[in-house]
């Protein structure tokens, strides 16, 4: 393993029968780096995760996590990790402080030891106020703090995230990730799973998983200039029924997808302006209020990336 890399992954594999949720996924990770795994629900990357936080076996492949094999010592992989599962697995009947005592315990920290590092968690992830509250009665967002508050009681140097923010607010999303990298910042390299395109720009490198394969691999600007060479419009149709595939017919239109309420339009370089592609558009029946062109998102990449694999 190279010194700067914590976790190594070799063509990592995962069957169920005859249903591969994980086919042959190769990265790495750097001490103290953000990665970000990428993907819809069902793309493979809880499964990832699972196998590399030694929770579930490989069927090929290889993966050291802090120097240690998954397969062969999974439980010297797990003492030097923290792990937050994407459903929330606390004791919910059970308050606060006695969720951190309990998992305090499960992590071997005892006495003074475990009393000064459930007061420094419940700091750092500003659970002051609610230590006798019970789990179950938290709100979402509490109730993630909490869970990542007990992957930190032991002070892991490799932190694995999956889907973190599932479930809450765009406020909360936005502290939990200020609180990611504060935790990066002192030198915690943190593994994230998540399917929010927008926050997965806060991640230093991104994989994008499909179907159970890693697609493309880099920094959020460099995924976006690499998976979009097309010119970019967005359109805003009068009525969205049936508008991408007309659309799709124009010469010069490379691809379209929908985008909320509105259609991004992948257009070969140079094709068009704003007004020819909206006079094109219109030729084809749809009416559209307005045509502009736009930057590419996370979303447009993984959305050009799936289709040209497909």
């Amino acid at each position: 393993m190279s010194t700067d890399n914590v976790i190594e992954v070799e063509n990592l594999t995962k069957r169920f029968g005859k249903f591969t949720a994980v086919d042959g996924v190769s990265f790495s990770v750097r001490r103290g780096e953000i990665f970000g795994f990428l993907g819809p629900n069902g793309a493979g990357k809880s499964t990832t995760i699972r196998m590399l936080c030694g929770l579930l076996g490989s069927s090929a492949g290889t993966a050291r996590v802090g120097g240690f094999d998954i397969n062969r010592d999974p439980e010297g992989v797990r003492q030097h990790i923290g792990y937050m599962s994407q459903k929330f697995s606390l004791y919910k009947d059970l308050t606060v402080a006695e969720n951190l005592t309990f998992f305090g315990g499960m992590y071997g920290l005892e006495g003074v030891r475990r009393r000064n590092r459930a007061a420094a968690v419940v700091a750092q992830t500003g659970l002051g106020g609610v230590e006798r509250q019970l789990a179950g009665t938290l709100s979402g967002a509490l109730q993630q703090r909490l869970a990542l508050g007990c992957a930190l009681l032991h002070e892991p140097p490799i932190l694995f995230l999956d889907e973190p923010t599932s479930g809450v607010d765009p406020i909360a999303r936005r502290m939990f990730w200020a609180l990611i990298h504060e935790l990066s910042g002192r030198g915690v390299t943190v593994l994230v799973t998540t399917h929010f395109m927008d926050e997965a720009e806060f991640c230093g490198r991104i994989g994008f998983i499909s179907a159970g394969n890693l697609i493309a691999l880099d920094a959020p600007a460099a995924l976006k200039r690499g998976a979009v060479r097309e010119d970019l419009f967005e359109v805003d149709p009068e009525q969205l029924h049936g508008v991408a595939e007309k659309v799709a017919e124009v010469e010069g239109v490379a691809d379209c997808a929908y985008f909320g309420t509105h259609l991004h339009v992948f257009c070969r370089p140079n094709a068009f302006t704003s007004e020819t592609l909206q006079a094109a558009i219109a030729g084809r029946g749809v009416t559209v209020r307005r045509v502009g062109r736009v930057a590419p998102t996370l979303e447009d990449a993984f959305v050009r990336l799936t289709q040209k694999k497909e």
